[in-house]
């Protein structure tokens, strides 16, 4: 024990005993105890009887309260007298020095939303940014020693009381403040979006993958420092910040407009050369400039006007 250090987690190798052997002992000192006290009762004032029965009930309530019961990913932190002893993990009911305090860890994975914030892009658009963080503890030292909290509290709720757990909520403070921290860093390098322009850049909606992946990065490097691992960090809200929310669409609209637009035109032109190309293939008439000019106006017009053409009918000649 002299040389490991106690600056991280270790297995606990101190006294612990299964506790149906211990269960059973203290059924042998029960009888035991109750045929003292009737020892005692004819002469009250012999010592051969007190002495026996103090001594049998001292130890019959110390066995009583070193049992407890752990279940899967669950972890008990062994202190003796204030001194780190080490982390007991295996599963089942068991015995351990009564003075020996324990402090009860759960190493299953939790949950947790962060709700949305407001922070700053790379070109500094104001964005909300929320997500959900999977995590779990795998350094029970750390957990329990390295984040500071106060004791436990008793406090009534109705008629009844109830025991405040400070420890799991200021484990859990922790890695909502951190998580914000951490979400605020990485979206301050990254643009929301590319705003119409054709580049590599990653931004915060199309880089998912690079986003999460710097996102779990930092989370870990804040997080470790409390014995907590990062399972997992998804995106699960992204939208710009509502001051800024309706100029940013009609934006938006702008560009899905004018790329409508183009593909628009471009289907347009196509059509206009196909129709001078089969009449003149076929023979059907014979255009001068001006006359295609024309008549590439009027396609134009037909095909790119958002209301339907009304159509006229030309009833003279061609060289009227």
């Amino acid at each position: 024990m002299k040389n490991k250090e106690l600056n991280h987690e270790f297995e606990y190798q101190g006294f612990i005993v299964n506790g149906f052997v211990m269960l059973a002992a203290c059924l042998i000192v029960i009888p035991a105890l109750i045929a003292a006290i009737f020892l005692l009762v004819p002469d009250p004032e012999s010592a051969l009887a007190i002495v026996p029965a103090v001594v049998l009930g001292v130890v019959l309530i110390v066995m009583l309260t070193g049992f407890f019961i752990q279940q899967p990913n669950e972890s008990r932190v062994m202190i003796f007298f204030g001194k780190y002893r080490g982390t007991f993990r295996l599963t089942g009911y068991w015995w351990t020095n009564p003075f020996m305090t324990t402090k009860k860890m759960s190493l299953r994975i939790r949950n947790m939303d962060v709700a949305p914030i407001k922070v700053n892009d790379k070109v500094g658009n104001p964005v909300m940014i929320g997500m959900v963080l999977v995590w779990k503890i795998n350094d029970t030292y750390r957990a329990v020693f390295d984040i500071d909290t106060p004791p436990d509290d008793v406090v009534e709720v109705g008629k009844e009381l109830k025991v405040v757990n400070h420890k799991r909520s200021a484990i859990d403070s922790f890695v909502r403040i951190q998580s914000d921290a951490a979400l605020r860093e990485v979206a301050s390098h990254f643009s929301y979006d590319n705003e119409g322009n054709a580049t590599d850049e990653i931004t915060l909606r199309s880089g998912a993958g690079e986003i999460v992946a710097l996102l779990e990065d930092k989370l870990n490097e804040r997080l470790a420092m409390a014995g907590i691992e990062v399972v997992e960090a998804r995106l699960n809200y992204l939208a710009y910040a509502p001051e800024i929310a309706a100029v940013m669409l009609r934006r938006q609209q702008a560009s899905a407009i004018i790329s409508a637009r183009e593909k628009i035109v471009e289907g347009a032109v196509s059509m206009v050369k196909m129709a001078l190309d089969e009449l003149k293939n076929e023979g059907v008439v014979e255009l001068d400039e001006e006359r295609k000019a024309a008549m590439v106006s009027n396609l134009l017009v037909v095909l790119c006007a958002d209301d339907p053409a009304q159509p006229v009918v030309n009833t003279g000649t061609l060289y009227n």
